[in-house]
């Protein structure tokens, strides 16, 4: 009896068949990759959320991440501002522009105990650069262990201006 699945017959079908789910060769991400001089983004924080009927407060210790993913140039934070759900202004958490490297990341965090912010509480970060570089990844994640099973999650920066170069 003939093997009709031989180990050559089984890499073309897979190499084929990578090729038309990813729909052709594969491409460095820089191909399609936008550049910026620099950006405002909205980051959302809850410093708690809500559970049961009764929407009983869970609060939750957040911490900003900022990332700089631009292999070879820096990018300077101007900016570093926390509102509450009100969008009041709570607190600059930069005092001066700071100079984040190229690869390089910053954190700030808002303890569990700080309940100003609210459940729709938010970060604005500005940054810039005097290359043309790769956006930063700027998320937040939040996290309470106060119970028996832990919470986290995580949100994503949205960008709410940009410098085009």
């Amino acid at each position: 009896m003939a093997r009709y699945f031989t180990p050559g017959f089984i890499l073309a079908f897979l190499v084929v068949s990578l090729a038309i789910v990813f729909g052709g060769p594969i491409r460095p991400a820089t191909a399609k990759m936008s550049l910026f001089k620099g950006q405002t983004v909205y980051v959302p924080v809850y410093s708690h959320i809500y559970s049961g009927d009764r929407e009983r407060p869970f609060y939750l210790a957040a911490t900003l991440s900022i990332r700089n993913t631009d292999r070879n140039h820096g990018v300077i934070i101007t900016a570093v501002d926390y509102y509450d759900s009100d969008g009041k202004f709570l607190k600059h958490y930069l005092e001066q522009p700071i100079s984040l490297g190229a690869m390089a990341t910053l954190r700030y965090v808002v303890p569990e105990s700080d309940k100003s912010g609210g459940s729709g509480a938010k970060f604005i970060i500005q940054w810039r650069s005097e290359h043309p570089v790769a956006e930063p990844l700027i998320e937040s994640v939040m996290i309470s262990t106060k119970t028996q099973q832990g919470i986290s999650f995580t949100s994503r920066g949205r960008v709410l201006e940009a410098v085009i170069p």
